[in-house]
């Protein structure tokens, strides 16, 4: 059987961590920056992890 190929676009949105969950950049940060609070956007910076619910989907585009 083949290697199961991984999805590129995940691949370059998504790392898994040592204990195997999955880190992601939040999203809201691109624009309209202004309109959002300091408080806000400083939290925008850091990463965030991925819900249980989808770890089944995100197991298929991460096979690696």
């Amino acid at each position: 059987m083949p290697k199961a190929k991984s999805n590129r676009a995940a691949a370059k949105r998504f790392k898994k961590t040592g204990t195997g969950k999955i880190k992601r950049g939040k999203s809201g940060a691109g624009h309209m920056l202004t309109s959002k609070t300091k408080k806000r956007k400083r939290s925008l910076r850091k990463s965030g992890t991925v819900a249980g619910s989808d770890m089944k989907k995100m197991k298929k585009l991460l096979p690696g």
